[in-house]
């Protein structure tokens, strides 16, 4: 499955999204940053939003600020901890019980965790969440997924999906540990997933994209640590991070947008694609392998203990 397919978005602006009347939106991450952004336009568009996160209290900060500045809008939580297997069974198979899902955003990840630790399953934390927990949620989503007409899975990606560290080799990082070849190594298997995810919903009612951000400092930097990598970001900020709100862009375009097609990679259009207005991007090299995705697919099955239900 290939992104090399490109549209006309040179002028698109979340102004641009249509009536998002009877969709529910499920974000992981949604109390905060590019999660929050995404849920307050779309609910601004009609859209009924529930958020997902650790923290009863945060969801319900976030929930309250969305209420105020919109006060019809239809807020729903859910909370949910991606580095546990037991937590993201236990929401999922409520939800799926409960719920028609429409847009499915797997936002929510870690970054830069200066020692290797694992999740309350003994995976390593940074793969474990950003790529081994959405996995399992987007499993056991699925029957939420298929009640909708027509629904999308967003998974986010980042721009060091592209990095040569990030080979998909090692996954819990066993022989070796680093905190940056960990976070490439999850944003790769977000597209690789998203490809073999694609191909493997061909014909259905579902399609999955992934996008990447740009850069934008929300609370992922939360893990990083030393005078020097606190300079670096301060640094940053100032010349190519944007904000939590166009970073949001991608993702919003690749949830509404009907440009948007199955398997596409999506990501700003500006220099070095850090801002701007979200377009189809190249893919990683070799992400659209069908036999490096299937080794995912067969290994985050055994990872999780999930039989992705296809």
């Amino acid at each position: 499955m290939s992104s090399a397919r490109h549209t006309t978005t040179a002028h698109w602006t979340p102004d641009a999204i249509t009536s998002q009347d009877g969709r529910t939106a499920l974000i992981t991450g949604g109390n905060s940053g590019i999660g929050l952004e995404t849920a307050r336009v779309l609910s601004r568009h009609g859209a009924r939003v529930i958020l997902a996160g650790r923290s009863q209290d945060k969801l319900d900060e976030a929930a309250d600020a969305l209420r105020t500045q919109q006060p019809r809008a239809d807020v729903g939580t859910a909370v949910l901890d991606l580095g546990s297997l037991s937590s993201i069974q236990e929401t999922s198979q409520r939800l799926a019980e409960t719920e028609t899902i429409d847009l499915l955003f797997n936002n929510a990840g870690v970054m830069n965790v200066p020692e290797r630790r694992t999740t309350s399953d003994g995976l390593e934390l940074t793969f474990g969440t950003n790529h081994l927990g959405h996995f399992a949620l987007t499993a056991g989503l699925m029957p939420a997924l298929r009640r909708s007409p027509a629904a999308r899975i967003i998974t986010v990606s980042a721009i060091a999906a592209t990095w040569r560290i990030g080979r998909l080799q090692d996954l819990m990082s066993e022989q070796r540990y680093g905190a940056m070849a960990s976070y490439a190594k999850s944003k790769r298997a977000n597209v690789v997933f998203t490809q073999e995810l694609a191909r493997r919903l061909a014909g259905s009612n579902i399609e999955a994209v992934v996008v990447h951000p740009g850069s934008a400092i929300t609370n992922l930097q939360r893990h990083s640590q030393g005078a020097l990598s606190k300079l670096v970001i301060a640094l940053t900020a100032r010349t190519v991070m944007g904000s939590a709100e166009g970073a949001a862009w991608p993702s919003l375009y690749a949830a509404t947008s009907p440009d948007v097609h199955s398997g596409q990679f999506l990501g700003p259009a500006g220099r070095d694609q850090t801002s701007g207005t979200p377009k189809a991007v190249s893919l990683p090299a070799g992400a659209d392998d069908a036999a490096e995705g299937t080794l995912l697919w067969t290994e985050s099955e055994r990872l999780t203990g999930i039989s992705f239900p296809l």
